[in-house]
This record gives structure tokens, C-alpha cells and sequence, in this order.
């Protein structure tokens, strides 16, 4: 009676260790099977993430000469505007200058109006603001 207790208690336990292989066995396969459904996705994903590093890379490359020129053009800007305001700013300038002369010369010629050192001065009031500069204001 014992050895039968024993052999249908190690059928017992034979089948359970049987039936969590099986499903081990299962797990298995389909943990096999979604890797490679990944692997197979992966890589072509790597691959274009690859390309668009490489493109972006490219264009970074490109903007950066681009601002390299910019800069450079900028600089030679500058430099040309200096020089032609030093060149050309003091003589053109002092060419207004005569011309407003002349033309404001001419003008009173023509109107009549006395120059600046055939004026006379008549009188002069200081303003009500100067009057009071270093005396104490208020009652006392």
C-alpha cells in the first residue's frame, strides 16, 4: 500500500512538472518569436535613425558655413562703411555746411535783413528762474 501511495504520488508529480514544462516550453517560443518580430523591426528603424543623423549632420555642416559666410560679409560690410564715412562723411559735411552758408547769405541779400554783426542788442531781462539762484527761499 505504501509503494502504490508512493508511484501515484510520483505520477502526480511527474504530470505537474510536466504540464510547467510544457508552458515553459510555450513562453519560450513566443518570447523567440516577439524578439525576432523586434530584431526585424529594429534594425531597419536604427538604420533610417542612422540616415537622419548622417542628413541632419550634413545640414548642421552647411548651416554653419552658411553663418560662417554671413559673418564674413558682415565684417567686410562694416569695414566698407567705415571707410566710406571716413572718406567721404568730413568733406561732405563740411560741402553742406558752405552750402547753407551761401544759400542763408544769399537770402538776406535779397530780403534785406541785417546780418549777424550788424544787430544791436536793446535790452536784455534774466529770466524769473535765474533771478532767485542763491538766495534761501521761504519765510524767515
Amino acid at each position: 500500500m505504501a509503494g502504490l501511495l508512493v508511484a501515484v504520488f510520483w505520477a502526480i508529480l511527474v504530470s505537474f512538472l510536466a504540464v510547467v514544462l510544457v508552458r515553459l516550453a510555450q513562453t519560450l517560443k513566443a518570447a523567440t518569436k516577439l524578439v525576432t518580430g523586434v530584431t526585424e523591426q529594429a534594425v531597419p528603424l536604427l538604420g533610417e535613425a542612422s540616415a537622419t543623423v548622417r542628413s541632419a549632420q550634413s545640414q548642421l555642416d552647411r548651416v554653419d558655413a552658411i553663418a560662417t559666410d554671413v559673418q564674413e560679409v558682415t565684417s567686410n560690410a562694416s569695414a566698407l562703411s567705415s571707410t566710406v564715412s571716413t572718406a567721404f562723411g568730413g568733406p561732405l559735411v563740411k560741402v553742406a555746411a558752405f552750402g547753407y552758408g551761401v544759400r542763408r547769405a544769399l537770402g538776406r541779400k535779397q530780403t534785406g535783413e541785417p546780418g549777424p554783426s550788424e544787430r544791436v542788442v536793446v535790452s536784455r531781462t534774466v529770466p524769473a528762474a535765474r533771478r532767485g539762484r542763491g538766495r534761501k527761499r521761504g519765510k524767515g
